[in-house]
């Protein structure tokens, strides 16, 4: 809902808003004066703060009966408190010491034996502290000036008059006993979209569970609570506003206080309004308690509700229950939300047991399938995860069908899907299909990927490179079901290894150099593949490291690991790199405006799969149009890994020495700051400059110039002179101007302040708005 200015507000609600300010503003200033302190074991007075009305306190809280305490802001519902705040909810609970506004104007918990730490973090002194009556603890500077508040640093709920700010988020806890950090976060996001997602993954959407849908708004959001109950969103200096609740009618003339509301992301992972009416007089009232809304109802619809392997199954009332699917057991039995794991060691690509697919219809896990197979019937499904040892599990649902790796994850009932869960049992069936020829074949290749692996990080990165040609399914691409086996070079096909005569042969003795690394060179050649010859590029490794080196080639087709020859065999990339077809220009003919929107479109696709799409993220940490190689078919894939970083599953930023190429570098590698995917955002920012402009990211500090590309095409942008930027090429000027616009956005200074991949690829494809970017940060 938008509005033109507050002024249309209801008159209730502004007289709302304005008391809680006022009550704010005139709380007696001063009433904690530094050298104040409370203990955990003390009474009165000493054991804790309260605002003016005694409605809210501020101190040492019981976490449990054996006389441990942790520091928070709670609301006294009666002989129980509604913990709403806790400072360093992390930390063990403590059970001595003492809490204290120190002279020089801190808030600590000192601790026996001289520990101390810090609970406020204002950057000035503070001289006195309140309690106040709207739930909000805060500390004063000199002239009334408020330093620091738990309205600022929010932890699992917000108050009336409390707001989420862009970029924060809540956090539930851990049990209803323990206010640590839980599984669930609630985060208001700098694209305007309120969104609930578990609480160690990025801001993605395979693993949202709820959004507002207001990420298309335009500009950041905030959400807020008033004092009736109503929850929402209000941006773009108050002209933009949207209800998520209804105000709730006024108590009855006998209650105490009448109802005190607060939102909070509980332990289950709901979004929450809750109610609490207080009845009585001050010195014996009681509280009842009320949900008047709840952001869902179903929890098997809360991702992360079960673990990894486990799915979710309805228990009635909107309770769930996980479960293991067949081959799986619990990983705690005791503990069921942790997941499952499978109850056999053996794998699919070793030993001599035969397996079976066990059908789990109506049954769906989030799909991240790493192959997809179009027009398939269920048992053509069946039949091509069987046949395929890395293949786990697969989901079909109306003709299609996408093999899975592990962990599944979020897995739930669904009616639309079908799950086939590959199972080991003690026999081999009749008609399955197993061959231990072929089955001895598997194990030999997957026996020499592991000496490789485990002697040279290289394989790691071209294994990574197979990954990215994955990729393509982003782009509407499903591979053929259906093809033979007896192609060795079959896309679906695992590695194989080859003999070294093979290649000494295919190379021609190794006559063909198409370039050389630190630790190997490569040669050109060429394989019988069905009556045809495939050209093919053969790396022949002089030596091992553990560190990686650069590979030009992208995807990996097979191995040989013979005595002291060691080499990988890759496609052959025959169009050259980004590179040489922006900026060499041999022929005197350069891509047109479409093909290079298509470029920037492939490069966009496959970042978005390397940082979102893959369970273990990758960052390549070297963007650059060098990089970028051309197939025959003018589709751009992204090359050498051999600076990239692998990101284990919970891990979403490393630190790192500096990696990667000056004029694509993005700031963070100069401040000592972790690396995320956004340094990847960053230099295909300047790539994607360079595309539209056709010209080289160092070119005007080259010739002298003090201004990068990007503050040249922000200027271009901000005259409307963008046809400047392409020389009077005829292009689709809106086109155009989405692309500047997104590469300003990539090379923002702040990574929070760049898209992601995904929004990316939506901003070129002309699926998302893009706004006006702030100017890029300046050459340094």
């Amino acid at each position: 809902m938008a509005t033109d200015s507050w002024l249309l507000l209801p008159p209730l609600l502004l007289l709302q808003l304005l008391g809680v300010w006022l009550a704010d503003a005139q709380t007696q200033q001063g009433s904690i004066t530094p050298g104040s302190s409370l203990s955990p074991t003390a009474q009165g007075a000493a054991a804790s703060w309260l605002s003016p009305s005694g409605r809210f306190g501020f101190g040492f809280y019981p976490v449990d009966d054996g006389g441990a305490f942790k520091v928070g802001v709670w609301l006294a519902t009666g002989p129980q408190r509604t913990v709403v705040w806790t400072a360093e909810r992390d930390d063990p609970p403590v059970s001595d010491g003492t809490l204290r506004l120190t002279f020089d104007g801190r808030l600590l918990w000192s601790a026996p034996g001289g520990r101390e730490k810090a609970i406020s973090r204002a950057g000035v002194p503070g001289s006195s502290a309140a309690m106040l009556d709207s739930g909000n603890f805060v500390l004063y500077g000199s002239g009334g000036r408020v330093v620091w508040s738990t309205f600022d640093s929010p932890t699992d709920t917000i108050l009336p008059g409390q707001s989420l700010l862009p970029g924060q988020e809540l956090l539930s806890k851990a049990s209803e006993g323990d206010w640590s950090t839980g599984k669930f976060r609630l985060k208001m996001q700098s694209d305007g979209n309120l969104v609930l997602y578990p609480a160690e993954t990025t801001d993605t959407a395979i693993d949202a569970y709820w959004d507002t849908g207001t990420f298309m708004v335009g500009f950041p959001l905030t959400l807020n609570l008033t004092s009736d109950g109503v929850l929402y969103l209000s941006g773009n200096n108050s002209r933009y506003m949207k209800n998520l609740t209804q105000a709730n009618p006024p108590s009855s003339s006998g209650d105490r206080a009448g109802a005190y509301f607060r939102a909070t992301l509980d332990t289950d992972g709901i979004f929450r309004l809750h109610s609490h009416r207080f009845v009585g007089n001050s010195s014996n009232y009681s509280s009842t308690h009320s949900v008047e809304w709840e952001v869902l109802k179903d929890m098997c619809l809360v991702k992360g509700e079960c673990g990894p392997n486990s799915y979710c199954q309805p228990a009635g009332n909107g309770a769930a229950g996980c479960l293991c699917p067949p081959g799986f057991e619990f990983v705690d039995a005791t503990q069921a939300s942790l997941g499952c794991r499978r109850n056999s060691t053996e794998g699919f690509c070793g030993g001599r047991v035969a397996f079976t697919m066990a059908a789990m219809e109506n049954t769906f896990w989030a799909d991240q399938p790493y192959a997809v197979l179009s027009s398939a019937s269920a048992e053509e499904c069946k039949a091509a995860c069987l046949g395929d040892c890395f293949c786990e599990a697969a989901l079909f649902q109306d003709g299609s069908c996408t093999k899975q790796l592990l962990p599944l994850r979020y897995g739930r009932k669904n009616q639309n899907y079908t799950a086939f869960i590959k199972v080991g049992p003690d026999e081999h069936p009749e008609g399955t299909g197993f061959s231990p020829a072929r089955e001895k074949k598997v194990r030999v290749d997957i026996l020499v990927i592991c000496v490789v692996l485990a002697t040279s990080s290289v394989v790691i990165f071209a294994v990574s490179a197979i990954l990215i040609h994955r990729y393509r399914r982003a782009r509407g691409y499903t591979r053929p079901y259906g093809t033979s086996e007896s192609s060795a070079l079959d896309e679906d096909s695992p590695t194989r290894a080859f003999s070294y005569q093979e290649l000494e042969t295919a190379t021609g003795s190794f006559t063909v150099e198409l370039g050389r690394g630190a630790f190997g060179r490569v040669f050109k050649g060429s394989l019988a593949v069905n009556g045809a010859g495939k050209p093919i590029a053969v790396k022949r490794l002089d030596k091992m490291v553990d560190e990686g080196e650069k590979e030009n080639l992208v995807r990996l087709l097979g191995f040989c690991n013979e005595g002291s020859n060691r080499l990988l065999v890759y496609e052959y990339m025959g169009n050259g790199s980004l590179a040489d077809l922006l900026f060499k220009d041999a022929a005197g003919v350069n891509p047109c405006w479409e093909q290079r929107l298509r470029i920037a479109l492939d490069v966009a696709r496959g970042l978005q799969y390397l940082h979102e799409d893959l369970e273990t993220h990758i960052i390549h940490c070297d963007i650059k149009p060098q990089n970028i190689l051309m197939d025959a078919a003018g589709t751009a894939k992204i090359s050498d890994f051999g600076l990239a970083k692998l990101m284990m599953p919970d891990q979403t930023r490393t630190f790192t020495g500096i990696r990667g190429t000056r004029g694509y570098l993005a700031p963070e590698w100069h401040r000592n700051s972790p690396i995320t995917v956004k340094t990847d955002v960053y230099s295909f920012g300047v790539v994607l400059l360079e595309i539209v402009c056709r010209r080289r990211s160092m070119e005007l500090e080259e010739a002298g110039e003090d201004v990068t590309l990007a503050e040249y095409v922000y200027e271009r942008l901000r005259a409307g002179e963008l046809g400047e930027l392409v020389r009077g090429e005829a292009v689709d000027e809106a086109e155009l101007e989405r692309a500047v616009r997104a590469g300003i956005w990539c090379v923002q200074n702040d990574p929070a302040a760049r898209p992601s991949m995904k929004s990316v690829v939506l901003m070129l494809e002309g699926n998302m708005q893009v706004p006006v970017p702030p100017p890029p940060p300046p050459l340094s």
